[in-house]
């Protein structure tokens, strides 16, 4: 199905990163990827050795699951806060004539989720607010809007983001300000599934997906008892890794039609009141 696709995957943090289960669905299947990881970019300036340790382990433990799980693939550094790391990115790829057919967008980051609990959104401050939504949700724009300047995205592509219930209903684990920037998020997809489809024919949706315990995201935001309630509540039960990445495919997959979709693949947990 993939032959000759190649397609960016970025939001990967561990082997058990859903972002990697689309990775490797994609590889099966014939086509390439492009991963990219959090790090210490030549862009980063007045680091404190805390946050250099931190992202030179993030970095290190990114490369090693790739090539762990995928084998010889490209893997960059990608911090989506630094537009001149996104525009060297780009052309990175420009130099190594890397033509890209889609990308994955899998990044969040939520400053007011420690431990499992988060802030009331009363006390969320301006800039806890704005780091939550240009990571979560502006960097879907950022991100394409290098790829489209440097000529990567071919036309016909497809773009892909995971979002979740949250963006639409409260859920019944704390979920606060990342539920706005989620909701954002779908928004962006909408706008740009409109927007890049009659610019190049590209296509935009997003995926809701099941609550996850497995990634490093999932597991600093809900506890078992919180798996095992939408477990309960779902109809089929929790939605599987394996279940999203086929649905990544899916809409991954050349000369598609669907376009500014909002994708459930939650067992049916959505349709619950």
């Amino acid at each position: 199905m993939f032959t000759n696709k190649t397609f960016l995957i970025t939001g990967i943090a561990d082997e058990n990163s859903l972002a990697m289960f689309v990775a490797k669905k994609i590889i099966q299947n014939g086509g390439k990827v492009v991963c990219t990881g959090l790090g210490v970019s030549e862009f980063h300036t007045n680091l404190s050795e805390k946050a250099t340790q931190f992202l030179n382990k993030n970095f290190e433990d990114f490369k090693q699951s790739v090539q762990n799980e995928l084998g010889d693939v490209s893997t960059e550094i990608l911090d989506v806060t630094l537009d001149a790391n996104i525009d060297s990115f780009a052309q990175k790829l420009k130099e190594k004539n890397i033509k890209l057919d889609g990308f994955l967008h899998a990044i969040a980051m939520d400053k007011t989720i420690r431990k499992k609990e988060v802030k009331p959104l009363l006390e969320v401050t301006k800039d806890e607010f704005c780091d939550t939504m240009e990571v979560s949700a502006f960097s879907l724009i950022r991100i394409a809007h290098y790829l489209y300047k440097y000529d990567i995205i071919q036309p016909g592509s497809s773009i892909c983001s995971l979002s979740y219930i949250a963006a639409a209903k409260v859920t019944f684990h704390p979920y606060r300000n990342m539920s706005i920037a989620k909701a954002a998020l779908e928004r962006i997809t909408i706008e740009l599934a409109d927007e890049l489809g009659r610019k190049n024919g590209t296509r935009v949706n997003a995926i809701r997906f099941s609550p996850y315990m497995g990634s490093k995201a999932g597991n600093a935001t809900l506890n078992q008892e919180d798996f095992d309630t939408s477990n309960k509540l779902s109809p089929l039960g929790n939605a599987t890794p394996d279940d999203l990445a086929n649905e990544v495919v899916h809409l991954f997959r050349p000369n598609g039609r669907i376009t500014g979709e909002i994708r459930h693949v939650d067992g049916g947990y959505n349709i619950m009141g």
